[in-house]
């Protein structure tokens, strides 16, 4: 039987769009979702602790804070191949901005998570679908299916 296991984390982010011919030029935030689905197998060992478990929640909670949600929550991410770059020089000022090699979009956010999500999800546990909502009613989904041959 094929089951995914999916969790949500919630975190906040400034972004500007440069270049961009509406409001989202300017800095702003949103309180971002990110929705996390994996698949593997039940494990089946009535001597294991996490007997039952696929993962256990908390160990995925882990693996994503750790990847994604530690770098990007209260961060401001510009776009470090345009003139926003000047920002990181009054990064005294502030604790974290994050120069992407990116236009920060919703997208390309998300490209960028399941980027690194790919590379530290343990071996037997694959990723099947990410999503980052930007606002109530706007979101980037990424599917494994779509971007499989």
């Amino acid at each position: 039987m094929n089951l995914r296991v999916t969790k949500i984390f919630d975190f906040e982010t400034a972004h500007a769009l440069w270049g961009y011919d509406g409001k989202c030029r300017n800095i702003h935030g949103h309180s971002y979702k990110l929705t996390v689905s994996i698949t593997g197998d039940i494990i089946d060992d009535v001597n294991e602790v996490k007997n039952g478990m696929i993962i256990d929640f908390g160990d995925l909670k882990k693996i994503i804070k750790s990847a994604v949600v530690e770098d990007f929550d209260h961060a401001l991410l510009v776009n470090g191949k345009t003139p926003h770059a000047k920002y990181a020089e009054v990064e005294s000022g502030f604790s974290k901005i994050m120069l992407c090699d990116y236009q920060p979009t919703c997208e390309n956010m998300l490209v960028d998570m399941v980027d690194r999500i790919l590379k530290v999800l343990p071996a037997d546990i694959s990723l099947k679908y990410a999503r980052l909502q930007e606002t109530d009613n706007s979101f980037a989904e990424w599917f494994l299916s779509d971007n499989t041959p």
